[in-house]
């Protein structure tokens, strides 16, 4: 029989050691795996906001999205966030450490942390395209959309980040700015990006009238969208997952590097969901804005998920919820036709919570010197993040809009999307219930319909 030896010390550490570095790595890799419902959410709930005819080309940008965005972080954004916490002048050693051609940027056994991180936020990336695509549907070019998703997914969102959730990010060294959810860096970036856009895509044929009152102008799957925000809500907990820190033996830390815990990111993410469903229903009785209300409910607490009291977020959330579809009714008056509510929920949704969060966690202390949380630094930094998402959209849509790329032909937008842009029809039914349709190019098309046999 061979002699069983018994483990040294050092043999038991190095054991220890590399379970927590593969239970972290699990951690994030289901995280990252969930937040990929989040995108699933929103292609079934563009889908069904828009209209039949524009059915298939809502869902297909959420899908190029992914497309996309994702190699725009790895080519450039992850080195992005970790070159420009000072501003906008980069540090170069940290900048060329996370360019493609970086040994961390690819399989590497004595590295298990940069890639599941990478894919963390590369997802968080495709989120904000996803916010942008709900605001634009029905008459953006798909080409546009792109370019679009490429500068919020693939830069500005990277360098919100790398301002607001580095560790050593300059909002977070002077200001003390605190948003562990992604309330400001994610969701009001994108928001404002989406507003600013929405500004020079101008409103879909028939939204408006002479008057200047609205239209409105029905999805054809009211359940579907439903269904879809559903969705988004169960991928929030990989997303809010995804912004806790796994430290293998000790207390779980946020960001910033102060201590929590999943249990407090549990409490006051359901009571947000909870208190914005109440919110948005009391002011709207709409099943889409409910469950757009409960989505405002969780970002509008989300600065504050790990400091806040559960009862708290309940009514933060409840508060802001309520007053979301209140902030588009105030868009439509302006002649502003954000198909899905997209600045409501995620700009204003995230710039209230920053702000609530200033007043109610103002002089908690921050680590390792850096300034304590106040209501100045929090409203800087949602100043900051409506800023870097407002002016680039414009600036880029507007230059989009000059050449003529940003928006469909009022024939094609007429005919649909689907068959403009995609093109193909999301359901064959189409034809048998309103005839033939027509190609940009003037083409007939003839969908072939099926009749069902019994058995």
């Amino acid at each position: 029989m061979e002699e069983q030896t018994t483990p040294t010390l050092e043999e038991l550490h190095a054991l220890i050691e590399m379970t927590n570095t593969l239970n972290m790595e699990i951690f994030y890799w289901w995280c990252t795996a969930l937040m990929v419902l989040i995108h699933a959410g929103f292609l079934s709930y563009e889908i069904g906001a828009s209209r039949l005819k524009n059915a298939l080309a809502a869902g297909v940008k959420n899908i190029l999205a992914f497309g996309f965005v994702i190699p725009s972080v790895f080519l450039c954004g992850w080195a992005i966030y970790n070159a420009f916490p000072d501003g906008l002048v980069p540090r170069m050693d940290a900048l060329l450490a996370a360019m493609p051609w970086s040994e961390s940027m690819g399989p590497n056994l004595t590295d298990n942390a940069t890639g599941i991180f990478w894919g963390a936020f590369a997802l968080f990336a495709a989120t904000t395209g996803s916010i942008l695509s709900g605001a634009i549907i029905e008459r953006a070019r798909m080409s546009a959309f792109i370019i679009l998703t490429i500068a919020l997914g693939g830069v500005l969102w990277l360098l919100a980040a790398s301002w607001g959730w580095h560790p050593e990010g300059w909002l977070t060294v002077q200001f003390g700015y605190h948003d562990v959810g992604a309330a400001g860096v994610v969701h009001q970036v994108a928001g404002f990006f989406a507003l600013a856009v929405v500004i020079n895509l101008g409103a879909r044929i028939g939204r408006f009238n002479p008057d200047g009152s609205a239209n409105q102008i029905v999805g054809h799957s009211m359940p579907m969208s439903v269904v879809g925000l559903m969705l988004i809500i169960v991928g929030f907990f990989g997303f809010l997952g995804g912004c806790i820190i796994y430290n293998g033996g000790a207390q779980w830390i946020n960001i910033y590097g102060q201590p929590t815990n999943l249990s407090a990111f549990a409490f006051n993410t359901l009571m947000g969901f909870a208190g914005g469903l109440i919110g948005a229903y009391l002011t709207t009785r709409e099943p889409f804005w409910m469950m757009s209300g409960g989505l405002v409910g969780i970002i509008s607490v989300a600065p504050g998920l790990d400091l806040y009291h559960p009862g708290l977020a309940y009514l933060i959330g409840m508060g802001v919820a309520a007053a979301a579809p209140l902030v588009n009714n105030l868009l439509l008056k302006l002649q502003l036709d954000d198909a899905v509510g997209a600045f409501a929920v995620h700009g204003f949704g995230g710039f209230a919570g920053l702000v609530i969060s200033g007043v109610f966690l103002a002089g908690y202390p921050n680590v390792n010197g850096m300034a304590e949380i106040s209501f100045t630094g929090q409203l800087v930094g949602a100043l900051v993040m409506a800023s870097l998402g407002f002016i680039p959209g414009y600036a880029i849509s507007y230059g989009l809009k000059k050449i003529g790329m940003l928006r469909v032909p009022a024939n094609a937008e007429e005919r649909g999307l689907d068959l403009t842009e995609v093109p193909a029809q999301a359901y064959p039914e189409w034809t048998a219930m309103y005839g033939h349709a027509s190609t940009a190019d003037g083409r007939e098309v003839t969908t072939l319909v099926v009749e069902a046999k019994p058995a």
